[in-house]
């Protein structure tokens, strides 16, 4: 009951933080709002802003094409957003030269080597945020996925239901006919408010692809709410939705530097696609990962690369490696995996 208890918490943070990097990173939608309620955002904004000591990109204020890693973090009741699992994983591009925006979702129980910690091990990709905060997250997903991570966003527990109320709801369209948490949600397509949105999101066990369809249900309800904030009526409750998000984010996105150079995204919040890294179930130490097999590694890297502008290469990090040297590994069916030694499992209890 504890594992699933924590389970249901885990997935209420994706809607909040990825609603804000589109709102406030993508710079469509963001770039004209900011212009019109400057001194309110710019406030609201500086108290989210945090680099982490590291160096900032650059590549917002040149117009280049840059990558945003969106992290939902397990801190439980403490509030603090500076520790804990990252059980939301997405990484989104933006390319002002196409105008695409294209969200990536990466299973968090991804095995994946812990990059910047004391000693080399292999542990699931939603440990790196604990273990080393946004640092060690960026470079782990950079190490795994074969690109540069440019900023970095996360967001804590909380404020999802008056998040959605704030823009007036959001309209979905469902696959499934399901119950969650006492409300139900039919087949077809629905406008939803902020506790509707709430258990559409964090269903899992009711859906025939597991955890890939709610990455699927996730993503949707980004598009949902950019479209939304486009309006007039979505601007104009602008600021209560920076009110109900502010306590909860950390990014390392300069707001001067969306001001200046954010409209020349503007495009990008009208052309919104999804993407997934699709994995297998295998069993390390007598935990559930998931293990991307060398080629799915490599099509997502590449994808990515893509939307960079970057050219295409062959992945070579510690998972391909290890792919190399479990040789009945398939990437279809559920075996046993072995690290060699290289894995720690630091979090049982809930990183199934």
């Amino acid at each position: 009951m504890r594992r699933s208890g924590r389970k249901k918490r885990h997935w209420v943070r994706w809607i909040l933080l990825a609603l804000l990097a589109i709102i406030l990173v993508l710079g469509g939608v963001g770039g004209v709002v900011v212009y019109r309620i400057y001194h309110v955002t710019e406030t609201s904004f500086n108290r989210m802003h945090d680099t982490n000591g590291q160096k900032t990109s650059t590549a917002l204020a040149q117009g280049k094409p840059f990558s945003v890693l969106i992290l939902g973090v397990d801190t439980g009741a403490d509030g603090r957003i500076d520790k804990g699992n990252s059980d939301t994983l997405m990484v989104a591009t933006v390319n002002p030269q196409t105008h695409k925006t294209v969200l990536h979702s990466i299973p968090r129980d991804t095995l994946a080597e812990m990059v910047g910690d004391k000693k080399r091990n292999m542990q699931k990709l939603n440990a790196a945020y604990n273990l080393g905060g946004a640092k060690m997250a960026k470079a782990t997903i950079s190490k795994l996925l074969g690109i540069h991570i440019d900023y970095y966003l996360t967001m804590n527990m909380g404020g999802l239901e008056k998040m959605v109320d704030a823009v007036g709801g959001v309209t979905v369209h469902s696959d499934l006919t399901f119950t969650f948490n006492s409300i139900t949600i039919k087949k077809g397509t629905h406008h939803l408010n902020g506790k509707q949105a709430l258990s559409y999101a964090r269903m899992r066990y009711d859906d025939p692809k597991g955890d890939y369809g709610r990455q699927l249900r996730q993503q949707a309800v980004i598009r949902a709410v950019t479209k939304k904030l486009a309006s007039t009526q979505g601007l104009s409750r602008y600021q209560k939705l920076l009110k109900a998000l502010e306590p909860n984010v950390r990014t390392d996105v300069a707001f001067k530097a969306l001001v200046r150079h954010g409209l020349k995204y503007r495009q990008n919040a009208s052309h919104i696609s999804s993407q997934q890294l699709q994995g297998a179930d295998a069993w390390i130490n007598g935990s559930s990962y998931q293990i991307a097999t060398t080629a799915a590694l490599t099509q997502t890297s590449n994808a990515l690369r893509k939307e960079l502008a970057l050219p295409a290469k062959q992945i070579d990090n510690e998972e391909t490696r290890l792919n190399a040297l479990n040789v009945t590994f398939d990437g279809h069916n559920s075996q046993l995996y072995n690290t060699f030694g290289l894995d720690t499992v630091y979090y049982t209890d809930n990183t199934y």
